[in-house]
């Protein structure tokens, strides 16, 4: 173990009072978040409100967060989940009547509706069947005289499936096209890294593997791919807003920055928060999370053929997500049981999802395991 992981559960109080599996809804909540919550609800408390040096903080986690996964700071637009980065991406990228999007099946839906919704403008959207691999050299199989872009998940959040973005963002680059990632799921979990990934834009909520409450998301716009143009405005979207705050006729050159999507009044308790969580993650390494999810996993798999419990989704570590698993059982049968155990789950389209976090651990794994062992044998017994 490269990480105290008794050390990280201290952190995190409520995963020592329950059997917690479903990192991939929801991260509970961090001390490191709670105390800059905390620091900022005093400040607002004791001062009415220091925006100045909340706007300051704002920024140096805006560099926290472009360092995180590889750009820079003026790549980084704050948003409010990721539904509203990809709606923002899909809206900015210079589609045209006749163009053509792809896109997996059953991906997320709220990606796919950023994309449908510019049917409006006559953008066609192409589904295509989602295999268990997916790699540059299954789109371009797929390409047709009118596609323009790919629009696709890093992890699917209902099977766990880890998909090659770097190959798809190879062959975007080769044939011309626009890329846009949703990297969600996986971030904070899976090192993310979005010059390999070669992304147009890359969008992420933070209330999963970046550890926050829901209401604060990202994108990164790559500004040296197109020069998109946000869908709204504001005068913080300006290249230079007006200081007497009077709209003018002559002042709209939007920022150069990937400030041109934000439109102000920032969640920023979530913002400041973010810096917390993101200094735990740095001190850790997100590639020694993915390494200890991806043997939680295999424990997991294990003891699942173990019972005769089918798992959805892939099972070899190249092309599954380390710390995503969906156990065959009917969610409506199961549960209700689970919760009565005490053990946190969600429901998923074909069965019950196991999602681990950096304070994952064996017992945890094993506890769910022991809990599934013993109602299938009082079943087999009834």
């Amino acid at each position: 173990m490269s990480y105290d992981v008794a050390a990280v559960r201290r952190l995190f109080p409520a995963v020592e009072r329950m059997t917690y599996l479903d990192a991939g809804f929801q991260s509970p909540l961090s001390v490191p978040v709670k105390e800059r919550l905390e620091a900022f609800i005093a400040s607002s408390f004791d001062t009415a409100g220091p925006k100045s040096e909340w706007l300051a903080g704002m920024e140096a986690v805006r560099g926290q967060l472009a360092a995180f996964v590889n750009a820079a700071p003026e790549e980084i637009a704050f948003t409010k989940n990721t539904s509203e980065a990809m709606n923002i991406a899909a809206n900015a990228l210079p589609l045209e009547a006749g163009d053509e999007v792809l896109m997996l099946e059953g991906d997320h839906p709220n990606n796919a509706y950023a994309f449908l919704n510019l049917a409006r403008k006559g953008v066609e959207t192409r589904f295509l069947p989602m295999p268990e691999v997916v790699d540059g050299a299954f789109f371009e199989r797929h390409l047709g005289e009118q596609t323009r872009a790919i629009s696709m998940s890093l992890v699917t959040f209902h099977a766990g499936h880890l998909f090659d973005v770097e190959s798809v963002g190879r062959l975007c680059r080769e044939r011309g096209l626009f890329f846009v990632v949703d990297v969600m799921q996986g971030i904070g979990v899976v090192p993310v890294d979005v010059k390999k990934i070669g992304a147009t834009f890359v969008g992420s909520g933070t209330h999963k593997g970046l550890l926050l409450p829901q209401g604060l998301g990202f994108l990164y716009w790559n500004r040296k791919a197109v020069d998109a143009q946000p869908s709204y405005m504001a005068a913080i979207t300006l290249e230079n807003p007006p200081a007497d705050l009077i709209a003018r006729h002559d002042n709209m050159t939007v920022a150069s920055t990937a400030r041109r999507f934000e439109i102000g009044n920032f969640n920023l308790p979530a913002v400041l928060g973010l810096g917390g969580a993101l200094e735990l993650l740095d001190a850790i390494d997100v590639a020694e999370i993915q390494e200890h999810c991806h043997a939680l996993g295999d424990r997991l798999i294990a003891g699942l053929d173990r019972l005769g419990v089918g798992l959805v989704g892939p099972r070899a570590r190249a092309h599954r997500a380390p710390h995503i698993y969906v156990a065959a059982l009917p969610a409506a049968e199961w549960l209700p049981y689970f919760a009565e155990q005490n053990i946190r789950l969600s429901p998923e389209r074909d069965g019950v999802r196991i999602s681990l976090g950096l304070f994952s651990t064996e017992a945890d794994i094993d506890r769910f395991l022991d809990a599934v062992e013993a109602r299938l044998r009082a079943s087999a017994a009834a």
